[in-house]
C-alpha cells in the first residue's frame, strides 16, 4: 500500500512544501507514467506532480494503480487556501460536494454528489500540525484550524488537503511549506518514526465526528477535534446542507416537506466517512447554535431514521 502526494507547479502553497518534503533524505526519482506528471518515491510514498489546477486531475489513485500495480492508501493535496479576510491560516479537510445535484457543475472539481472518504490522518495531524506550528513561531500569526468538505479533484481512495493560506505572501512563506513538510515527514513516519494517524494502529478510541452545521472553519467542531483524541469524518457546513424553509414545514420532527440536498448530503457523507474508518463509531456531532430550531429538528430527526447515533462534545472524548 502506497501514500500519494499530489502538488501543482502552478501554485507556490502546494510546490513549495513539496519542494521542502523533496529535500529530506531518501527521494528517488519515479516513473514517469502519465503526460505531464513527474514523479518521486521514498519508502511507501508517491509524490506526483503537475502543472494544472490542484482540483484538474481527477483519480489520480486509480491512475497510479492501473499504471504500476500498486495499491493506493491515500491521497494527501497540498494547496493553496484563499479566504475573504486573508488571514493566514494552516488548513486540514477532507474533499467532496454531496449537496450538488445531478447537473450541476462543481465550481472547483469534484462530481455532484460525490464525497471522497475522509483521510483517518485529518484529526491526529490537525493536532500535529498545531504542536509543529507553534515550535516554528508560526502560532497565533497563522490559525491552525479544519475547513468544512468541499471542492474536487475526485479519488475514491481517503483523501486530505493541506492548504496554506490565505494571501499571495503566505503562500509563498517558506516557513509555512517548511511546517507543512514537517508535518507530512513526521506523519507518515518517513524519518524512522512511529507513522501518526493510521486508522486500526491507534484506535483504542474508534469515536468518528461526523461534523454537520456550522460556518466553513467549523469552530464547534473543531473545539471538540483540537481538544481530545476524536477521529475526524466529513464537515457539513451550512452550504452543504441546502434546506428548503416552507412555513408548513416548520413542525417538529416533520422532515417530508422541506426540500434540498441536505438529506442526500448527509447519507453520502456518512456512508463515506464511515468506509473509511471501518469497525469505528461514526457520530454526528451538531453544531446546534448554527441551526434554527426546524432544521435541528429535521436533521435530528433524519439522523434517527438512518440510524445515526448524535453525539454530545463529551462522548468523543
Amino acid at each position: 500500500m502506497v501514500t500519494v502526494i499530489v502538488a501543482t507547479t502552478t501554485d507556490p502553497a502546494s510546490i513549495n512544501p513539496a519542494t521542502a518534503l523533496l529535500a529530506m533524505p531518501g527521494w528517488l526519482p519515479g516513473p514517469s507514467l502519465f503526460r505531464d506528471i513527474i514523479s518521486f518515491t521514498n519508502r511507501n510514498v508517491r509524490l506526483l506532480q503537475h502543472n494544472k489546477s490542484i482540483v484538474e486531475e481527477d483519480d489520480l489513485d486509480r491512475r497510479w494503480e492501473e499504471a504500476t500495480g500498486e495499491a493506493v492508501d491515500e491521497v494527501i493535496f497540498f494547496s493553496k487556501h484563499t479566504a475573504v479576510s486573508n488571514r493566514p491560516a494552516l488548513t486540514v479537510h477532507p474533499i467532496g460536494v454531496p449537496h450538488l445535484r445531478e447537473g450541476d457543475v462543481p465550481p472547483q472539481g469534484g462530481r455532484p454528489g460525490w464525497a471522497a472518504p475522509p483521510d483517518p490522518r485529518i484529526g491526529p495531524w490537525l493536532r500535529l500540525l498545531k504542536i509543529i506550528a507553534q515550535s516554528h513561531n508560526l502560532v497565533p500569526e497563522f490559525e491552525i484550524t479544519l475547513e468544512g468538505t468541499h471542492h474536487g479533484p475526485i479519488t475514491t481512495k481517503p483523501t486530505m488537503f493541506l492548504e496554506i493560506g490565505s494571501t499571495d505572501e503566505y503562500w509563498k512563506r517558506q516557513d509555512a511549506a517548511q511546517v507543512i513538510a514537517l508535518l507530512v515527514w513526521k506523519g507518515l513516519g518517513l524519518g524512522g518514526g512511529d507513522e501518526v494517524g493510521k486508522w486500526g494502529r491507534e484506535n483504542d478510541n474508534n469515536k468518528v465526528l461526523l461534523g454537520i452545521g456550522g460556518g466553513h472553519y467549523a469552530p464547534r467542531h473543531m473545539d471538540v477535534v483540537i481538544k481530545g483524541s476524536v477521529w475526524v469524518g466529513h464537515l457539513l457546513s451550512g452550504y452543504s446542507l441546502p434546506m428548503e424553509d416552507p412555513s408548513q414545514s416548520k413542525v417538529n420532527g416533520n422532515t417530508e416537506g422541506i426540500g434540498g440536498t441536505w438529506r442526500e448530503s448527509i447519507k453520502v457523507a456518512f456512508e463515506a466517512t464511515k468506509s473509511a474508518f471501518p469497525g469505528g463509531e461514526v457520530m454526528a456531532h451538531l453544531d446546534h447554535k448554527s441551526l434554527k430550531s426546524w432544521q435541528k429538528n429535521a436533521i435530528t430527526a433524519f439522523l434517527g431514521e438512518q440510524n445515526i447515533k448524535i453525539g454530545k462534545p463529551n462522548d468523543f472524548i
